[in-house]
């Protein structure tokens, strides 16, 4: 997994009824874009994350359109 600062992580929910849970990368702490990502919820919590095989890298910046 690849991803810069600016791009977001969707991991996606794992049972009927889940939501996808969106954060975006506030900093790449691996070498050449690979985890761990310190990353922004959006009520504004930050942590480190290693991401897992349910979580995919939206690459459109936070300011994007969809």
């Amino acid at each position: 997994m690849h991803a810069s600062k600016g791009d977001r992580l969707v991991t996606h929910g794992r049972v009927v009824g889940e939501h996808d849970r969106v954060v975006e990368i506030v900093e790449v702490l691996g070498p050449d874009g690979t985890p761990p990502f310190r990353v922004r919820a959006a009520n504004g919590h930050e942590s480190i994350m290693s991401p897992g095989p349910d979580t995919s890298v939206d690459h459109r910046k936070s300011g994007d359109q969809v």
